[in-house]
C-alpha cells in the first residue's frame, strides 16, 4: 500500500506527520522492543542474535516520545498559527534528529545491517521486517521535517544545511 501524499500546506503537513509517522511510531516500537526481547531470550549465546537491541529499543521509545511530545505540544502548534522565532526549537528538533539518526546506525550494528542469520526462525524473521520498515518510516519522518517542513519557518538562512 502507498502512503498518501503530504499537503503541502504547513498546517496539514504537521497532522500528516502526527498521523502518518508518531502514530505508527507509537504502534511500531513496543511491538519491536517486545518481539527483540522475546528473539534475545531464546536465541542467547548465538553469536549472531542481536544482544541489545530491545535495550537501545525500549530507549528509543522514551526519546522518541520526548521528541513527538515536544512536535505536537510546542513546535507543531506555533506552526500552524505561524508564530515567529522558531529557528531555537526547530534547531532542537534537528538535533534530536541526529540522535535518532545515531541510534538507527545502532540498530543496523546490532543486526548485522538487517541481515538475518541462517535458518532464522519465524520470530526473528518478522523482528528484522519489522525493524526494516521502522527505519524506513523514520528516514522519511526525519527527511519530510528537516527538508521540507522546517526550512519554512527557519529565517537564519541555510547554515543548517
Amino acid at each position: 500500500m502507498t502512503k498518501p501524499i503530504p499537503p503541502q500546506d504547513p498546517a496539514g503537513l504537521t497532522r500528516y506527520i502526527e498521523a502518518e509517522y508518531h502514530a505508527k511510531h507509537r504502534t511500531q516500537l513496543p511491538e519491536l522492543a517486545d518481539l527483540s526481547e522475546k528473539v534475545e531470550t531464546v536465541h542467547a549465546g548465538r553469536a549472531d542474535v542481536p544482544a541489545g537491541l530491545a535495550e537501545l529499543l525500549h530507549r528509543m521509545i522514551g526519546e522518541l516520545e520526548v521528541h513527538m511530545k515536544k512536535e505536537e505540544l510546542i513546535l507543531f502548534p506555533a506552526i500552524r498559527n505561524a508564530a515567529p522565532g522558531l529557528d531555537a526549537p526547530i534547531a532542537a528538533m534537528r538535533a534530536d534528529h541526529d540522535d535518532h539518526e545515531a541510534e538507527v546506525e545502532q540498530v543496523r550494528q546490532l543486526t548485522n545491517g538487517l541481515t538475518l542469520p541462517e535458518g532464522a526462525c519465524r520470530s526473528w524473521t518478522r523482528l528484522y521486517a519489522g525493524v526494516g520498515e521502522f527505519l524506513d518510516d523514520l528516514a522519511a519522518h526525519i527527511r519530510l521535517e528537516n527538508d521540507v517542513l522546517f526550512p519554512q519557518f527557519e529565517t537564519h538562512g541555510a547554515d543548517h544545511v
